[in-house]
């Protein structure tokens, strides 16, 4: 529900956008719309002149379908595709589809607004797992860095790859033709993008724990965090995948992905065309993961966010669309801020669609 008096000017250009102190603002009629509430008040901001309503502070600002956010939580997270999902709400797969990029950027603004910022006070758990986006040509490596002890999911980057693996002569041709056209991912993209990850996890100056499996790339990616000490301690991936491995956190975490996203299952035709679109249904997952689900499915006790003391109970879907969040007044690190723009880019769709929207963030 939007809130009974605004709390601060939703204009990012108004100095009482970050601050309300000493803010002041007028009422200014109203708009009567089809969906409850039917009456909407409008306001005027005193300083900066500009009109809004109390549905301007509501995540439902601008939908047709107030409805939609709500169910689309938990159909994302119930292993459904998007066409699927459309039949399911009776609205198209390209409604759908936009829903998922906006609810996407909320939960990247809410896990940001709420994530440790004086970094981890446990042991890190990193690993990656591997789809891919448009086809089996080019697959992609989601980083995730996740508490030890809590299960709490930090945070994620990601990085394109070479296809690898047994191939044909065609499809080895097919791959050659790929990036003569399109040009070869970087070879040191996993290495770039894991120091991305914990820089954005890890304050500088900080000191932390990390563990690992063998992956070479991941000690030349510590060694770029020269203003960072880490202890980095490895375990085979042979290892069997059992509560007593210290990679369980990470390797949990990919089961849940792989369970609950229909895009990233092995062998799928509802996998993500975009890598950019794969991040943003991932936020929501991680959202969930923190906040909703508790540590233990059987005992149904604290989430993780609350074994670290974040929140006080176990949020609900009502708790995490209760009210819309301002890019201006939550500072997103720049790597994270690419997603948050829709910048990351898929090199066989040359012309993805970025986020311009300027109203409806």
């Amino acid at each position: 529900m939007p809130p009974q008096r605004p709390p601060f000017c939703p204009n990012a250009a108004c100095r009482f956008h970050v601050d309300p102190r000493g803010w002041r603002f007028s009422r200014k009629g109203f708009f009567v719309r089809a969906t409850t509430p039917q009456r909407i008040q409008r306001y005027r901001c005193s300083h900066c002149h500009r009109s809004f309503s109390s549905q301007t502070f509501s995540t439902t600002y601008w939908l047709r379908r107030p409805d939609l956010p709500r169910q689309l939580f938990g159909r994302l997270l119930s292993c459904s595709a998007y066409r699927q999902i459309a039949r399911d709400l009776g609205v198209s797969p390209t409604t759908v589809l936009r829903q998922a990029e906006r609810l996407g950027r909320h939960c990247l603004l809410f896990h940001e607004r709420l994530r440790p910022k004086q970094g981890p006070a446990e042991a890190l758990v990193v690993d990656g797992f591997e789809s891919f986006e448009y086809s089996q040509y080019t697959p992609v490596h989601f980083h995730t860095a996740v508490g030890a002890d809590s299960h709490y999911v930090y945070g994620f980057t990601d990085s394109e790859l070479r296809r690898k693996g047994r191939m044909t002569a065609e499809q080895r041709i097919r791959r050659a033709e790929l990036e003569l056209r399109f040009g070869r991912p970087d070879p040191r993209s996993i290495e770039r993008e894991m120091a991305a990850l914990v820089e954005v996890i890890v304050p500088a100056n900080a000191s932390i724990a990390i563990h690992s499996d063998e992956h070479p790339a991941y000690p030349r990616a510590f060694a770029r965090l020269r203003d960072r000490t880490i202890a980095h301690t490895t375990t085979p991936s042979t290892v069997h995948r059992t509560p007593d491995n210290p990679l369980f956190p990470a390797n949990l975490l990919d089961l849940l992905i792989r369970h609950s996203s229909a895009n990233h299952k092995r062998e799928t035709i509802a996998f993500s065309k975009r890598r950019q679109s794969a991040a943003e249904r991932l936020f929501v997952l991680v959202v969930w993961r923190n906040y909703l689900k508790s540590f233990s499915e059987r005992r149904r006790d604290a989430s993780p966010a609350q074994r670290l003391g974040i929140v006080e109970r176990r949020l609900t879907i009502e708790d995490v669309l209760a009210e819309r969040l301002f890019l201006h007044r939550t500072r997103l690190p720049e790597r994270w801020a690419d997603y948050y723009w829709r910048r990351i880019r898929t090199r066989r769709v040359p012309n993805g669609r970025t986020h311009t929207l300027r109203y409806a963030e």
